[in-house]
């Protein structure tokens, strides 16, 4: 039988990158050749009934309870990587007994994780890690996840003195792209509660996450030949300036932390005579959430008030909810994965989400679905790495969290 080593390397060596702006779900059709990988493997353990959506590449699984009266309980992990860096060609390497110093991940190009940058990796002096090669991004943000889940309903089925209820698993496309939920069939789940795995470092269980909206700010300017543009020339570039300085210098995720929200521009483009600047806006808090919002509209009125109207044009769309609202109607599912985090040994880290995830959704969908860590760090980029150890006691934290109580 594999171990999570194992079929973690197996994973990431699959390219499965989602990509921004795409009308098409999923994103990238090459997401679904780790799907089918995945239905195969769970065939291979006797997981008969999985099977992927063919149309939107979903992964749906359960394994029948062998004890009555509890209540179904479900895992899901996402399978594509962020367009943020490349998910093709991963070359990983595993660093066995880490020594707590840089990493060279890359000597012809001179790419190094530092423990300057990077200082917490002291904590895994003696551990074994699995690194990039610096060109591309690891995947372990989600396969870490996927190769826990999958290792954890192995165990499963080759020990048939395990008790438990129905355990539904499911992997998803599209989360990286904020589009994780947008087809996900909820009956066909079947679980009445779930976690993710696909968070931080082992311990971390998060029940909070941002709530969150994208807007789009369009500055419609005045282009005429700079000879004669005094009192007449209109910069739709200098004026999105203008409303970018508007909004508070500290409240920038540079400048910001734990429940702290933020306004972030991620781009603009544009022309003297049109300009465009693509935001997101994310607060812990739904007031805040939505004063946030209501000032980045107010700026654009109070600038059309200078330049005249709909020179500015805001647009703003939520994006996904703080879970919290819908779990702390029932946080004995928190409490569950706390008792059996404490009862392997394993230090929980309670911590909100600066993000978001599938679960969030799903809280919102009915299934209360918080977020369990993965061992990675570090991730999105060339400087994420796994540990090992951590991966293997989540596939154990997994078990314990899944195995019916006396």
């Amino acid at each position: 039988m594999k171990n999570v080593l194992e079929r973690f390397l197996e994973y990431v060596s699959i390219d499965t990158e989602s990509a921004d702006g795409m009308e098409c779900f999923p994103s990238t059709e090459k997401q679904k050749n780790l799907a089918k990988l995945l239905v195969e493997e769970l065939h291979e353990l006797g997981i008969d009934n999985a099977y992927m959506n063919e149309e939107y590449g979903y992964v749906y699984a359960y394994i029948p309870a062998n004890v009555d009266g509890c209540k179904s309980i479900g895992f899901v992990s996402h399978m594509d990587t962020s367009p943020a860096m490349s998910g093709a060609n991963v070359k990983p390497r595993v660093v066995e007994a880490y020594d707590g110093e840089d990493i060279v991940l890359n000597e012809e190009l001179n790419i190094v994780t530092s423990v300057n940058d990077f200082p917490f990796m002291k904590d895994y002096t003696g551990k074994t890690l699995v690194v990039t090669d610096g060109t591309t991004l690891l995947g372990a943000d989600d396969k870490a996840g996927v190769a826990e889940i999958m290792t954890m309903a192995a165990y499963v089925m080759s020990h048939p003195e395990y008790k438990h209820g129905k355990i539904c698993i499911s992997f998803s496309p599209d989360e990286e792209v904020g589009r994780g939920m947008d087809f996900f069939d909820v009956k066909a789940f079947g679980a009445d509660y779930a976690y993710t795995v696909d968070g931080d470092a082992l311990g971390e269980i998060s029940f909070e996450n941002f709530n969150a909206a994208g807007a789009v700010l369009k500055v419609n300017g005045r282009s005429v030949h700079p000879g004669s543009a005094k009192n007449v020339m209109r910069n739709a570039i200098l004026m999105a300036q203008e409303f970018q300085a508007k909004l508070p210098a500290d409240e920038r995720p540079e400048c910001t932390e734990k429940y702290e929200g933020f306004y972030h521009l991620c781009e603009i483009h544009g022309t003297v005579e049109n300009a465009e600047a693509e935001y997101i806006i994310r607060d812990h808090d739904r007031t805040k959430f939505e004063e946030k919002k209501h000032f980045f509209a107010k700026v654009a009125d109070e600038l059309n008030e200078t330049y005249g109207e709909k020179v500015f044009e805001v647009m703003i769309k939520d994006s996904y909810y703080n879970m919290r609202e819908k779990i702390e109607e029932h946080m004995e599912i928190v409490d569950k994965a706390l008792e059996a985090m404490k009862s392997l040994g394993i230090e929980p880290r309670i911590e909100p989400i600066r993000g978001g995830t599938d679960g969030a959704r799903m809280s919102f969908m009915g299934v209360c679905c918080p977020n369990l860590g993965t061992g990675g760090h570090n991730f999105h980029g060339k400087h994420e790495f796994v540990c090992v150890e951590s991966m293997e006691k989540t596939v154990e934290l997994l078990l314990k969290i899944a195995e019916a109580q006396n």
